[in-house]
């Protein structure tokens, strides 16, 4: 693996953090009007996570699993939608209201959601807080969008939890137009699951959007917002500020917005949206920020401003700037929890927080599966995405040749992400993954060859095959040369390379 090493020329954080301050104070004079009726957080100054689970080794225990999952499938897909909350909420009210037993950060966004959701619940499990996250999609395991402590449920509690919630789920599907969906039975099982656990805290990411979006029964102490960009267009809207329009419904009363770098347009959105509510908004570049990184072996380290202070000398096993910005909205969320900015000045205890941010890990988002060659998985799957994760390879990693393996969905810009990856890829090899949803491997190869030209691109249709086409594409640089290989283009893509390649 070659990875770029670490330097010792640090910027003096002070400095950093107002060149951020002054860059972000340039946006449009207009969103003065709406910050003026807003409140602003401003003051002076976890256990390891787990990685994908495999299958259950009990065959009795898999075979419930796949009985379990089986079920599910017959159920609308994530990518098949009724845009209403009233199944869900209408299973919540038959099981009780268990959301409302805990306290939650509630994440929505174009990217990073998923990172960011970790490593908020890494920071709040170092604080010695009993955790539940919710995310979505799974990279192997369907029960990894479930986890406890950090760690996906067993598959035993997966199960156990669905027959549970099963008979109210059936009674649901018998009053309504529509069965309860796919995504939506998930979220009832992750809420319900929480509740018996039970948590201190749930940690919950949207599946797509936010207002309609099935997770969106529950009021989030805390709202986070990651950066958004276009995605899903056909459903959210065609510009940012419609995206963020539809976003901005996670912003409940009196709750606390951490947003992280908007676009201007959506910007103004979530900011009027926070006024309406009389929520406590603190935003990346003037609350909070990263003040400095530098690369590091296997991650970064950096110097992130919080709300309460400043937290130097944090290490970061991953990679990428965009991932030092998820760290520092992810720490501004559990300062929000904490109270920090508003009932208490004081910033968390540093140690807590390097022990933290130092456990995290994020399966699948530039993550080596092998050496010699080096392999990469990422799992971009839109334009800024996949220009993040060519930024980050960039600098994290001096490949002399580098040959991609994309598969992606029918539904996604795809044109769009293979010109972010043009310029580091030496050659490419188009294939498909075994969702109904995967694009035609002959189709996104004739989009790649308009992109790249036809003699950098190459067809395989099974993934298999596409691996080892790459591998040895990589190899031709000789074993010392720093050739490798990155797959990326879907998260369904990025989880079965990952099970090929012998991870899970």
């Amino acid at each position: 693996m070659s990875e770029a090493p670490g330097t010792s020329d640090t910027p003096d954080p002070l400095d950093s953090f107002d060149e951020i301050i002054e860059a972000e104070t340039t946006r449009d004079p207009d969103l003065a009007v709406i910050e003026a009726g807003s409140r602003t957080l401003r003051t002076q100054g976890g256990p390891p996570q787990a990685d994908v689970p495999t299958r259950p080794e009990d065959p009795e225990v898999d075979k419930a699993l796949r009985e379990v999952e089986a079920e599910l499938a017959t159920r609308w897909g994530e990518t098949k939608l009724e845009p209403s909350v009233a199944r869900i909420a209408a299973l919540m009210d038959v099981l009780g209201e268990p959301q409302r037993s805990y306290p939650s950060i509630h994440i929505t966004g174009t990217n990073g959601k998923t990172s960011t959701a970790r490593m908020i619940e890494a920071l709040l499990g170092a604080f010695e807080l009993r955790t539940g996250r919710y995310t979505s999609p799974h990279v192997q395991s369907i029960t990894e969008r479930i986890s406890l402590d950090g760690a996906p449920i067993s598959a035993e509690r997966f199960v156990e939890t669905y027959q549970d919630i099963k008979p109210y789920v059936e009674m649901v599907d018998g009053q309504q137009e529509y069965r309860l969906s796919f995504f939506e039975v998930l979220t009832g099982m992750a809420y319900a699951a929480f509740a018996d656990a039970p948590v201190d805290v749930a940690v919950v990411e949207v599946g797509m959007g936010g207002s309609w979006d099935a997770t969106n029964v529950i009021d989030g102490d805390v709202a986070v917002v990651t950066p958004i960009d276009l995605d899903h267009t056909d459903r959210l809207g065609e510009t940012p500020a419609e995206i963020a329009t539809e976003k901005s419904g996670i912003i409940k009363q009196d709750a606390t917005v951490i947003l992280a770098q908007q676009p201007v347009d959506a910007a103004q959105v979530l900011l009027k949206k926070a006024v309406e509510v009389d929520a406590t908004v603190a935003r990346e570049g003037l609350e909070f920020g990263v003040v400095a990184r530098q690369v590091a072996v296997g991650g970064q380290l950096l110097t992130l401003r919080g709300l309460g202070g400043e937290y130097p000398e944090v290490y970061l096993p991953l990679h990428g700037a965009h991932q030092a910005h998820n760290a520092a909205v992810a720490l501004a969320a559990v300062e929000a929890f904490f109270g920090v900015g508003a009932q208490r000045a004081e910033p968390l205890d540093i140690d807590t927080v390097r022990k933290a941010f130092a456990a995290v890990s994020s399966p699948g988002r530039l993550e080596v599966v092998r050496r010699s060659p080096t392999v990469v998985l990422d799992a971009a799957h839109n334009p800024a995405g996949a220009e993040a994760t060519a930024e980050a390879v960039r600098e994290a990693f001096d490949f002399t040749r580098l040959i991609g393996v994309v598969g992606a969905s029918g539904d996604k810009n795809v044109r769009g992400v293979l010109e972010a990856f043009e310029p580091i890829f030496a050659e490419v090899v188009v294939t498909q993954n075994s969702s109904h949803r995967a694009m035609d491997a002959d189709e996104l190869a004739a989009i790649a060859v308009e992109v790249f030209g036809d003699e950098r691109v190459q067809v395989e249709p099974r993934l298999p095959d596409a691996l080892e086409a790459a591998i040895t594409l990589a190899e031709e640089e000789g074993e010392f040369a720093g050739g490798g290989v990155l797959v990326t283009g879907s998260v369904i893509t990025v989880g079965e390379a990952r099970l090929l390649l012998g991870k899970g």
